[in-house]
C-alpha cells in the first residue's frame, strides 16, 4: 500500500509528529503532556522512526499501537534495504544505523519485514478536509496526481519519482518555496531538522530535532496548530 486513507476521527483527536529517530520515551513525555488519550486518539508519524537515537529497539513496539501510524522516511527506508544487501554498510552506519547493522540477522529482518508494511504517503480526513503526510515533500502538482503516481497508475517512472520525492526531497524548504499542493487542505512533513516548525504554502514543516537536543513538534490536525 503507497497511499493510506484514514477516516476522520469522530471519537477523538489526531495529531502529527516530526522525525522520531529512537527517541521513543521522550515522544511518550510529550504525548502526556498534551493529554493525548490512547483509546480515542491518533498519532501519525512523518517517518524516519529509527536510527540517530538511543531507543531505535522500540520501533516494532510502537508499530504495533493500534493508534501509532506512521509513513516510510528515508532512514526506514535504509532499514528496510539493508538485509537485502543493497545498502552500504559505511554509508549506513555514518547516518546511525549502526543499532540495526549490529544486530543478529533475525531482529534486522523483523524490522525490514516492519518497515516494508509503512505506507509512502497517509491522508487523513479532518472536519476542514483532507490533510496528506510524507516525509519529505510532494510535487507541485495536485494530491490526487501524486497519489496515482505513487500507486502506479501514471507508469513506473513517474512512480518511481513520486518515491524518490516523497522521502528525500529538501527541494521547497531550501527554495522556500511557498506554492501550494493543490488537491489537500494541508501537507505535513518532516525530513528537515529545523528550529521551529516551518510553513510553506500549505505546507508544514515539523522536524524540529527532537534526536539533536530540541523538543519534539506535535501539530493537532484538526486546527493546524502546535499541541
Amino acid at each position: 500500500m503507497q497511499v493510506q486513507h484514514f477516516e476522520i476521527n469522530s471519537a477523538g483527536r489526531d495529531f502529527a509528529v516530526g522525525d522520531i529517530h529512537g527517541c521513543y520515551s521522550k515522544l511518550q513525555e510529550a504525548l502526556i503532556r498534551i493529554g493525548f488519550n490512547e483509546r480515542y486518539d491518533r498519532l501519525f508519524s512523518v517517518g524516519d522512526l529509527v536510527d540517530r537515537g538511543p531507543e531505535n529497539e522500540l520501533v516494532l513496539d510502537w508499530l504495533a499501537k493500534p493508534w501509532f501510524h506512521a509513513v516510510m522516511g528515508n532512514h526506514d527506508d535504509m532499514a528496510l534495504r539493508w538485509p537485502l544487501g543493497n545498502m552500504p554498510g559505511d554509508n549506513y552506519r555514518k547516518n546511525g544505523g549502526g543499532w540495526n547493522i549490529d544486530q543478529p540477522a533475525s531482529a534486522q529482518q523483523a524490522v525490514a519485514a516492519a518497515m516494508s508494511e509503512l505506507p509512502i504517503a497517509i491522508e487523513v480526513e479532518t472536519a476542514g478536509g483532507i490533510v496528506g503526510l510524507v516525509h519529505a515533500d510532494v510535487p507541485n502538482r495536485t494530491w490526487q496526481r501524486f497519489s496515482a503516481a505513487l500507486n502506479g497508475e501514471l507508469g513506473r517512472a513517474k512512480a518511481r519519482n513520486a518515491r524518490v520525492m516523497a522521502m528525500w526531497s529538501r527541494g521547497r524548504i531550501t527554495d522556500g518555496d511557498s506554492s501550494e499542493v493543490p488537491g489537500v487542505r494541508a501537507v505535513v512533513v518532516g525530513h528537515t531538522p529545523l528550529q521551529q516548525p516551518v510553513v510553506l504554502g500549505n505546507v508544514y514543516h515539523i522536524d524540529t530535532g527532537a534526536v539533536f537536543g530540541r523538543e519534539f513538534t506535535i501539530l493537532d490536525l484538526a486546527t493546524l496548530t502546535v499541541a
